[in-house]
């Protein structure tokens, strides 16, 4: 293991740290963003939901072009003005007074990311051996839960429900995260080189590789799911909380379920993965997506912290196994010269994360936080509506992996 480490690319290491410290001010910042309009701003939880959403919606609809981009014009560029970018979204976090100026800058936000995460992905495939890229991707997935560990309770003692200040440390963070990029870029520059034989296509053909990969598809539609039901802890979970009178402070326990969450992703990751790694990588994904839907009922029905805690534990198990392999299945799928496209595009599946805040605070405002099965039951079902399109890509990438197979057998 230390050897294989030692191997790992720096420009690689870069991109897992700086996720660690940019997702740590991210999780002291965004995950308080709706508790914030809440009570701070007055806005009805239709509203909150509407304009945490939005994030989603706008990344959901370039996060195409942001991969396909990359593949054209090359990863530095892209990362680097994305990166400066959002840095200066979460400036504008800090010094918005009003409802209208959250919706733009959350806007921002979502296109920001969508053009910076499946571009650093890309980088991590392009950079990095084959038979290290599950370490990888799995490093950069601890680095960002070892964020999310911390930056929840740092943002409860710096009055995040309360005060915007905390957007402006994110931005001087990231700030000094595209410095050091900079710096990296420019020490290794033959790492910037796509090492594929042939040049990525047209951006209409790229749609139309990607829109009918006969396993590709499956996946993004039932991922879609997947996220939806993820989506729905950082939104109707927080919502759910301040609402509920059983609970004395809603924004305390929910910094302690997130902070839960993530030091139950750091115990579990790696054990998990190791258990997985030899299975078809669609079967991690469906038993996540059932875990993940078995802890809305838990939240359904707890009427204290404690069951919450519990529910939080099998949610976080369901996203450890939803989530650690799926960059290595996108790496799986993808055709080598398009993979900054294959990862670009399954960020469509954030249009759970579009929905996820729209349909919970629909019903909150529609059932109210007094009888807690009424909103996750749906929640519930909307999460395992993915399986049949997981198991229909599990199916066929098996039949695609035996034909090349067959292909590549010598001939008897």
């Amino acid at each position: 293991m230390a050897h294989t480490i030692r191997q790992i690319h720096p420009l690689a290491w870069t991109i897992i740290i700086g996720t660690l410290f940019g997702r740590l001010v991210t999780s002291m910042s965004i995950p308080f963003l709706s508790i914030y309009l809440t009570q701070v701003l007055g806005a009805t939880p239709s509203q909150t939901g509407v304009t945490v959403a939005v994030s989603s919606l706008a990344g959901v609809l370039v996060s195409f072009y942001g991969g396909y981009i990359s593949d054209r014009i090359g990863r530095k560029i892209v990362m680097l003005v994305s990166i400066f970018g959002w840095a200066a979204v979460f400036v504008g976090f800090s010094t918005a007074e009003h409802l209208l100026m959250f919706f733009i800058f959350n806007t921002l936000n979502g296109l920001a990311r969508a053009f910076f995460e499946p571009t650093a992905r890309a980088m991590l495939s392009d950079i990095t051996p084959p038979e290290h890229k599950l370490l990888v991707f799995n490093l950069r997935y601890a680095a960002i839960n070892m964020g999310v560990v911390f930056g929840p309770l740092i943002g409860l003692q710096l009055g995040t429900a309360q005060s915007t200040f905390p957007f402006l440390v994110a931005a001087l963070v990231y700030t000094a995260y595209g410095a050091v990029l900079f710096f990296q870029f420019s020490l290794h520059r033959s790492a910037l080189t796509r090492r594929t034989d042939t040049s990525p296509p047209k951006l209409v053909e790229a749609l139309r590789i990607t829109g009918s990969d006969r396993v590709f598809l499956p996946v993004l539609i039932g991922t879609v799911f997947c996220v939806l039901g993820y989506g729905h802890f950082e939104s109707t979970l927080a919502q759910y909380l301040i609402l509920n009178t059983d609970f004395a402070d809603g924004a305390k326990v929910f910094s302690y379920m997130l902070s839960l969450n993530a030091v139950t992703v750091l115990v579990v990751q790696f054990p998990i993965v190791r258990l997985m790694r030899n299975l078809p990588p669609l079967v991690p994904l469906m038993l996540g997506n059932l875990c993940v839907a078995a802890s809305f009922l838990l939240f359904g029905i707890a009427e204290g912290i404690a069951l919450m805690m519990i529910g939080v534990v099998v949610f976080t198990v369901g996203e450890v196994m939803m989530f650690t392999m799926m960059d290595m299945l996108v790496d799986r799928i993808a055709k080598p010269e398009l993979k900054g496209t294959y990862f670009g595009t399954i960020g469509f599946n954030h249009f759970g994360n579009v929905l996820a805040p729209v349909l919970g605070g629909l019903l909150l405002d529609q059932f109210g936080a007094t009888n807690g099965l009424t909103v996750f039951i749906p929640l519930t079902l909307m999460t395992i509506a993915g399986l049949p399109f997981l198991y229909i890509a599990h199916r066929r990438l098996a039949r695609r992996e035996r034909a090349a197979a067959a292909e590549q057998a010598p001939a008897l």
